[in-house]
């Protein structure tokens, strides 16, 4: 709850006048009863109707200073509640932007997606009601059997004898509803991973036809949660009914009581009508409170959850200045140095061995099949994922004695999936380098083979809709890798980003590249990708199979030759 705390500081003063005018609505509402036994005792008694006019304007007047709080209070804390959900969710999306590809990989989109919206959403309400009842409910409870007390000792000891019962029952059901919220919010969890998986693979489950498969796996998702909510709304739905219950027998005894204090003269009609309607109010405030319980015991879940994320500690950055940090080697560009690697779910190493240098300037190709560790391998240059033994250098300095932006900035990475943003070519350009001049991003596309995208979209300022759903695979990879160049990179690396262009289109490309004079990391299952390349690394199950140009692999490597044969028999 530190969090929640923390992120209320900014509004202190709401967070207070809030519940002083709940308090001040409840304090017109504690009147009203001794009002309307006053109005029967004396005004209905003795007929006297300037007494029931000077009454009346009085209850009208608790009325309208009661609204006068209410909405004052209910303002504040309006305030309170939405500006701490803003700061929740500023705080939840920077400590998301600062987590590591493990990290991410770990908690999983869907999930931190649900901790942004749906338990900020019941964080938010439940500061919303926390502000507006906590006080008042008990303050209205306490001080109607107080009054109660005042009317009729006697009398009141039904008040005294039902309170302990009811907050017994109020909270018995917090303690059953509070664990099984947190199943409900995991539950949630998995019908937004559902639902998001869908929209996301709408086209390939539509090409399956595997539309009815789907709907069957989301409705029993679906049904899970729905079961899950009922079995937690049973229980919660129990306070109302026996509340009123209790109520309700208090009434009758309450009355039964009145009745008998009335004919012996101890007690007036009008004192028994004030009684009751002390006791209505403490009703209604104890089925708000109830309600308030299981509200908080909802937004009590959802903190936790939300709080477990901002606890996590963001990708270390192990250089805590920033800067420029001199490379100690001039010729090295990188180097892997007995490099192992295995993701954090565990199983098998996904690299093992892995030694190999680049000198600047030079093209390295990587290539081999499926899961043999090609992207694995060149995420740990801009370290996205830490070795997890050996070293791995930039530079001749190990990645981890650079600072994180220092490192990154000397990068230019282009990933297998093209990712670009909504907004117009230009801007998403300039990711790579803010201040860059058109000139520039014209000169990137240029490299890029992208200048016939600029022409058919209209130019640097076209628009790019979300996704780039409005280009085809072929301009969004192409695009990215002028991204990348913006940043004019002394490491460039190519995560198989050219995998839906065409032959001619990727021979230019890779012809361009050369012209750059930086480091090119070519990454790919086509050996016609990179058969130009200076060298050759061939990966194969997460080890170096071989290493070497082209023809030389040609000569010596079985498995590089099956691959080549493979590949130019099937495009002849």
């Amino acid at each position: 709850m530190k969090h929640l705390f923390s992120c209320m500081k900014r509004y202190r003063i709401e967070a207070v006048l809030s519940p002083l005018f709940k308090l001040l609505e409840a304090g017109m509402e504690l009147l009203v009863p001794l009002a309307v036994a006053a109005i029967v005792d004396v005004g209905i008694a003795n007929a006297d109707r300037q007494f029931l006019l000077h009454a009346f304007l009085l209850l009208v007047g608790f009325g309208a200073a009661g609204l006068a709080f209410a909405l004052t209070a209910q303002y504040f804390a309006a305030k309170a509640a939405v500006g701490t959900g803003a700061e929740l969710r500023r705080r939840l999306f920077a400590r998301l932007q600062s987590f590591s590809f493990a990290q991410i990989d770990e908690m999983g989109v869907s999930t931190m997606l649900t901790r942004m919206t749906n338990d900020v959403d019941r964080v938010q309400t439940g500061v919303n009601m926390t502000l507006r009842l906590l006080l008042r409910s008990p303050i209205v409870v306490f001080g109607a059997t107080a009054l109660a007390f005042l009317v009729d000792v006697k009398a009141a000891i039904v008040f005294a004898a039902l309170i302990p019962v009811l907050a017994a029952v109020v909270f018995a059901v917090m303690a059953a509803c509070i664990p099984k919220y947190r199943a409900v919010q995991e539950k949630i969890d998995g019908v937004y991973l559902s639902a998001r998986e869908n929209l996301s693979g709408a086209r390939v489950i539509r090409a399956f036809r595997l539309e009815e498969k789907e709907a069957a796996a989301f409705r029993e998702k679906n049904e899970r949660l729905e079961c899950a909510q009922e079995r937690v709304g049973r229980i919660a739905a129990l306070t109302g009914p026996v509340t009123f219950l209790l109520v309700n027998l208090a009434v009758i005894v309450l009355i039964g009581v009145g009745a008998i204090r009335v004919n012996i003269g101890a007690l007036e009609q009008g004192e028994v009508v004030a009684l009751y309607g002390y006791l209505a109010l403490i009703l209604v405030e104890l089925v708000k409170f109830a309600n308030l319980i299981v509200t908080v015991s909802r937004a009590v879940s959802c903190m936790k959850r939300i709080g477990a994320v901002l606890d996590m500690e963001g990708e270390r950055d192990p250089a805590q200045a920033e800067g420029d940090v001199p490379a100690l080697s001039s010729d090295e560009a990188f180097a892997f140095e007995n490099v192992s690697f295995t993701y954090s779910e565990g199983g098998m190493p996904a690299l093992t061995g892995i030694n190999f240098a680049a000198k600047r300037g030079e093209t390295i190709g990587i290539l081999g099949g499926t899961g043999s560790g090609k992207s694995t391998l060149v995420r740990l240059l801009p370290a996205f994922y830490p070795a997890t033994e050996g070293a791995v250098r930039v530079g001749g300095r190990e990645v981890g004695a650079y600072p994180l932006r220092t490192l990154r900035g000397k990068i230019g990475y282009v990933p297998q999936k093209a990712v670009l943003f909504r907004g117009t070519i230009a801007e998403n350009l300039r990711w790579g380098d803010a201040d860059a001049s058109d000139e520039a991003l014209l000169r990137a596309c240029e490299i890029a083979q992208a200048g016939d995208i600029l022409a058919a979209k209209g130019g640097l300022d076209a628009l790019i809709e979300q996704e780039g759903r409005n280009l085809s695979g072929g301009q969004r990879q192409r695009l990215t890798i002028a991204r990348a160049l913006v940043r004019d990179p002394e490491i460039l690396i190519l995560d198989d980003a050219a995998s839906a262009l065409d032959y001619a289109t990727d021979a230019r490309l890779r012809a361009s590249l050369r012209t750059l004079g930086c480091t090119v990391v070519l990454v790919s299952q086509r050996v016609a990708s990179v058969m130009g390349a200076d060298r050759i690394v061939l990966l194969d199950e997460g080890r170096i199979a071989d290493m070497g140009t082209h023809e030389e692999l040609m000569e010596r490597c079985k498995l590089y030759r099956e691959i080549y044969d493979s590949q130019t028999e099937a495009v002849s």
